[in-house]
């Protein structure tokens, strides 16, 4: 068997919450140059650009990633990753880490927990993170999607000062902008990302195909990938869209929608997939094996300190 056995002792939520936290940084890490160039292919076809220079144009995921590497330099892949890794810190602590405890909260400890319940989890830590993390993914957002090269005047130098210049040219509100489409979108991908891992890796243990080590958990976790890119696509497009643009460009989240769909065709709203699917695929099952195998690590650590002999 590899990696650690589950400990007797199930993980208490401090676990939970920390090991999330530190298992979907580790993850963003690995697949942060494939974030960028779903965000990338998401924002082309916008009418408006933030420089007067002609926008580049990106065919397919591994030709986004050239381009950029071509015209911006290997170290353009990973824009935004400190704010990425502090909205991850903020964000996943939250919605992975406290999702046991919540439903343990709406099933009030019965040991038959049904799917209401799992999604009605996964909608609360899903729109309790944004509530704390949303200023954090619209800096990662906008840090991804600016343009690095000699001929285009940068819009943010570093991520505190975007913060800052959001803060003052928009407001505060400016930096919880997108707010509303991005708790749909984390509701969505929370209820179809976690309730799918929680399900699969059920089926898998209760019809004995699989024991509770890594292969269940990369099954669980690849599966819960691909049905979270499907469900969650059309959102995350319009929420990538709507952070990133200038003031006035749109007068909601649903005006960008409309105005997408009027201009570019329903096929917009699925503007990045592959990109989405590698990038949610890959972390979800970097993110899942490593947060399993994060629990098991800290509880074992924890019973070894409170019992040393």
């Amino acid at each position: 068997m590899v990696g650690f056995k589950p400990t007797e002792v199930p993980p208490t939520a401090a676990v939970k919450f920390v090991g999330a936290g530190t298992a979907a940084c580790i993850a963003d890490l690995f697949t942060f140059p494939l974030d960028t160039a779903k965000v990338r292919l998401q924002i082309q076809g916008e009418s408006k650009t933030h420089s007067n220079v002609k926008a580049v144009q990106y065919k397919g995921v591994f030709g986004t990633i050239a381009t950029m590497v071509k015209t911006e330099g290997p170290r353009s892949l990973y824009n935004g990753l400190v704010a990425g890794l502090q909205r991850q810190m903020s964000f996943a602590s939250v919605r992975i880490g406290l999702y046991d405890s919540v439903k343990q909260f709406y099933t009030k400890g019965s040991e038959h927990v049904g799917i209401g319940s799992r999604l009605l989890a996964g909608c609360t830590t899903g729109a309790m993170a944004v509530a704390v993390a949303q200023p954090t993914d619209v800096v990662k957002v906008r840090f991804q999607a600016q343009v690095n090269t000699c001929s285009t005047s940068r819009r943010y130098k570093g991520t505190m000062e975007a913060y800052k210049t959001i803060a003052k040219e928009e407001g505060v509100r400016g930096l919880w902008k997108g707010t509303a489409p991005n708790i749909t979108r984390n509701a969505i991908v929370n209820c179809t990302e976690l309730v799918t891992y929680d399900l699969i890796k059920d089926m898998l243990l209760q019809s004995n195909l699989m024991t509770d080590n890594l292969p269940c958990h990369f099954m669980s976790a690849f599966g819960a990938g691909f049905c979270t890119t499907v469900i969650a696509s059309p959102v995350d497009v319009v929420k990538t869209r709507y952070m990133n643009s200038v003031p006035g460009q749109y007068s909601s989240a649903l005006n960008c929608a409309l105005t997408m769909l009027r201009k570019e065709g329903p096929l917009a709203f699925y503007k990045g997939f592959m990109p989405s699917f590698l990038r949610l695929g890959s972390w979800n099952i970097v993110m899942f094996v490593t947060y399993e195998q994060l629990k098991r690590a800290m509880m074992t650590a924890r019973m070894s300190w409170e019992a040393p002999f």
